[in-house]
């Protein structure tokens, strides 16, 4: 039973918005220079900014089973990345107790 699913499983949606990857591939390194520099949300980076940058990974996820009120598991599963707001909420509970 070690590989079998139990439960429902969360299915990816397709993103209404998002990169055209295509479009980008069929682009030159000239025209997205010039469509980086037209974008007001971009702003280019120097040595400066990444000196004291640091590498920050993840933490390590561990998989559990938990029993949920069925409503509430449903009321999570309306959006995307359910899972990962239910971790959210809970570390925020978790540094409000500490």
């Amino acid at each position: 039973m070690k590989d079998a699913t139990t439960g429902k499983t969360s299915r990816l949606k397709r993103r209404a918005a998002g990169t055209d990857w295509n479009k980008l591939r069929g682009m030159s390194a000239a025209s997205i220079r010039k469509s980086i520099e037209a974008d007001a949300d971009a702003h280019p980076t120097d040595e400066a900014f990444w000196k004291d940058a640091k590498v920050v990974l993840p933490n390590r996820k561990v998989v559990v089973t938990m029993r949920l009120d069925a409503d509430l598991l449903e009321w999570f599963r309306q959006q995307r990345g359910y899972q990962t707001r239910i971790n959210a909420i809970l570390r925020t509970y978790m540094k409000a107790h500490v």
